[in-house]
């Protein structure tokens, strides 16, 4: 009996040693999570240095090109070390969602901070961010007055005047999506084939590039996203600025659906090994800090209404965006990808 007390001691023993050297090890585990981003450094990086000094816990950001890190995580699959994804535009998202990489996330937060048209249905990605595609014009060659709708930028007053970056890019993709929602496949594609006849040269460069062949007489008109016109005109780059103060926003479509509105957003990988720390991260990223850093700082509309929109945005006064929900923009990429193909849209 007596060894047997003794053996029964040195078990529980050994269990206790084993259960508190566990113990040790969960408290010391490092709290982390891994993002991959499509937005620059810059951007993200302030805000996620904020995140760990309020939660412990560490952000390991990886920065790329947005089809690019979508490509990484296919090809990394179940062993990719990403927990999470931020990337532009909802048709990127979409995406995402439809290559299977994303989970779905069930957050009383994120609900009730988000307007239900700027998140999945189903929780698989929520937008951060908003950023309306308006009308841009130069403001010494073009009246506001003769401009109304994206429609109507097929007039033939507008010929050799319109400069927009090329079918390749996806906020013209979504753009484009949205149109095919509004008046259907047909309309959209004589609309794209007007357009095209009116453009003064053939795309080539992004959004800033537009702009700046605008203001250098190339063109009079641009479409192009607002945070593009805000960073612009706040750049310390003097030639930047000056190019984008020749010209001003008008907000098309405001009698009918309100001006086209797309997001950047994020989603939960579905392999994510730090779901927990992701989750409370993409929660952070629609806090109070957070969307005033978007609004102030990167030129982009807060998507939560309860937030201040920064001075610059300011200056372009209050608009009717599109309702439409973004989803739907990822649902008729290709729709609209083949259309402006079709349409002759390099």
């Amino acid at each position: 009996m007596r060894k047997a007390g003794i053996f029964l001691s040195v078990c529980l023993g050994l269990s206790l040693l084993f259960i508190s050297g566990c113990s040790n090890e969960s408290e010391n585990e490092i709290k982390e999570v891994n993002l991959y981003s499509a937005r620059i450094e810059s951007l993200i990086k302030p805000l996620l240095d904020e995140f760990t000094e309020e939660t412990g816990i560490k952000v390991n950001l990886v920065t790329g090109n947005a089809d690019e890190l979508l490509q990484r995580l296919q090809n990394e699959g179940r062993n990719t070390p990403a927990d999470m994804l931020l990337t532009t535009d909802a048709g990127r998202l979409h995406r995402a969602m439809e290559e299977d990489l994303l989970q779905p996330v069930d957050s009383e937060i994120l609900q009730q901070r988000i307007p239900s048209s700027y998140r999945h249905p189903e929780g698989y990605w929520f937008g951060l961010s908003l950023r309306a595609r308006p009308i841009m014009y130069v403001k010494d060659r073009v009246d506001p007055a003769e401009l109304s709708t994206y429609e109507a930028l097929v007039e033939p007053r507008w010929n050799n005047r319109i400069c927009v970056r090329s079918s390749s890019n996806i906020y013209n993709q979504s753009m484009v999506a949205s149109m095919i929602v509004a008046n259907g496949e047909a309309a959209t594609e004589e609309w794209a084939k007007g357009l095209v006849a009116n453009f003064a040269r053939s795309p080539q460069g992004g959004d800033r590039d537009q702009i700046s062949a605008a203001a250098a007489g190339q063109c009079d008109i641009v479409i192009a996203n607002t945070y593009y016109l805000a960073g612009m005109l706040t750049s310390n780059d003097a030639d930047e600025k000056a190019a984008a103060e020749k010209l001003a926003v008008f907000w098309p479509n405001q009698d009918d659906r309100g001006v086209h509105i797309n997001v950047s957003g994020a989603g939960i990988i579905k392999d994510a090994k730090h779901r927990d720390n992701a989750i409370e991260l993409l929660e952070f990223l629609t806090s109070d800090t957070a969307q005033q850093w978007y609004a102030e700082t990167n030129g982009e509309y807060p998507v939560r209404d309860d937030i201040e929109r920064g001075k610059v945005l300011e200056q372009w006064g209050d608009f009717r965006a599109d309702s439409l929900d973004m989803d739907k923009l990822g649902e008729f990429n290709a729709d609209a990808l083949r259309l402006m193909d079709r349409a002759g849209w390099q």
